[in-house]
């Protein structure tokens, strides 16, 4: 079997999708991190109302000329303003998002006011109309959509949902992810390690990359080297109703490799199997029934390299969010020479350094895809694409941030 090219390896995942999860309405307060199900529009106009943006004098701005004189009638503060209107020659002490009184257009910042502890102010600079003066409306007007559905709500958004008068929202119901580890060698973190035995990492990876990109992870635990064991785990994602189910390990050819067979047993209509990247080649995917099924490689670095690639646009997929085929990539510049490259796209873990000046991005010598250390000390993913040339220290390329 011919190796799959990653976009298209990636295009063939996000065909698959059977379509977004559906959609839950939320407290305001509960709505961190989710993307919205549908457009989001005003409820109010904000302001609400004509209001100071500076302390000082709100007046007419034709009475706001150098050497002019004004009586003081009144104050107008935050959530008390001044009930009645200003009159030539008159002024209203006046305080930051304070409703501008009737009769006033302009605001006399108080570093420009003379006498401001008594009844009448001089005016030593002038203020033309609208000066500090915020215009009801000038944020956003009432029926004015300004959250589109596929949004993730970061902080500005859920500060602007509140202001626009919503105490609760439709949110995506996050995509169930569940993970299955396999393998004879596996032992949890914290258990007796026997001497083939290795303790499992992967699946911890993996549900932390499932969560931060917006899905509820399922742990499944470990299933041994054999069909009854791994027969039984897939059965309880299907019971789970997981959106996705994602293996870790036995994906390749070997004699102990079950899990393409297991999976194929249950029904999966193989999709791809084997991607012309590094690490990650023996990664499978398939649809089994509405779930879509992610064989990824056992190798820590391999499973959570395809994880950033490949789960994450999924989940973003599953969620209506938008372009999640994008190109994650940003240009940098080498801190190294780097050789050739074969068949397979290249993501070689790296850390950002700075040399005469120039942020550079600098390879790890080894890149083993069982280091973990590495990954863990890594900024950054240098992508090297099919054959690609001999590179030198200062030329261009592409990463992918990883933090």
């Amino acid at each position: 079997m011919s190796l799959t090219p990653v976009a298209v390896a990636l295009r063939a995942l996000l065909d698959s999708v059977p379509g977004t999860t559906g959609a839950e309405t939320l407290p305001l307060a509960r709505c961190a991190g989710r993307v919205l199900a549908a457009d989001v529009a005003a409820l109010r106009t904000q302001p609400p109302f004509a209001n100071s943006a500076m302390d000082g004098y709100a007046a007419r701005a034709d009475d706001l000329q150098p050497g002019k004189e004004l009586r003081v009638i009144g104050e107008s503060a935050a959530g008390r303003g001044f009930s009645g209107a200003v009159a030539p020659g008159e002024t209203v002490r006046i305080f930051t998002g304070a409703p501008l009184p009737e009769g006033t257009d302009a605001i006399l910042i108080q570093e420009h006011a003379e006498g401001v502890d008594g009844p009448v102010i001089r005016v030593t600079k002038a203020a033309g109309r609208g000066q500090f003066v915020r215009a009801a409306g000038l944020d956003f007007g009432s029926g004015e959509i300004l959250l589109a559905a596929g949004r993730r709500l970061d902080s500005a958004a859920l500060g602007l949902a509140a202001a626009m008068g919503h105490p609760e929202l439709p949110v995506r119901r996050k995509p169930v992810v569940a993970i299955l580890a396999t393998g004879d060698e596996l032992v949890l973190p914290g258990e007796p390690v026997g001497p083939d035995q290795i303790v499992a990492s992967n699946s911890y990876a993996l549900a932390a990359l499932v969560e931060q990109a917006g899905g509820t992870a399922l742990d499944l635990g470990i299933a041994r080297d054999n069909h009854p064991d791994l027969a039984a785990r897939i059965e309880a994602a299907k019971a789970a109703n997981a959106d996705v189910l994602i293996t870790l390990g036995g994906a390749s050819v070997g004699a102990h490799d079950l899990v393409q067979a297991a999976l194929k047993a249950q029904g999966m209509d193989l999709g791809f199997w084997k991607i012309a990247m590094r690490p990650g080649k023996p990664m499978m995917m398939g649809r089994l029934g509405p779930m879509v099924a992610l064989g990824l490689p056992g190798n820590p670095v391999s499973s959570i390299v395809c994880g950033h690639l490949f789960v994450t646009p999924l989940i973003e997929a599953l969620l209506g969010m938008a372009e999640p085929e994008r190109d994650r990539g940003e240009p940098a510049v080498l801190a190294v020479d780097l050789p050739a490259n074969d068949e397979r796209q290249d993501y070689l873990r790296s850390t950002f350094v700075t040399e005469a000046g120039e942020r550079r991005v600098k390879p790890f010598p080894k890149q083993d895809s069982s280091m973990l250390a590495n990954l863990a000390r890594a900024e950054a993913l240098v992508i090297r694409p099919v054959f690609a040339e001999p590179a030198k220290a200062g030329d261009p390329c592409r990463i992918i941030r990883l933090r």
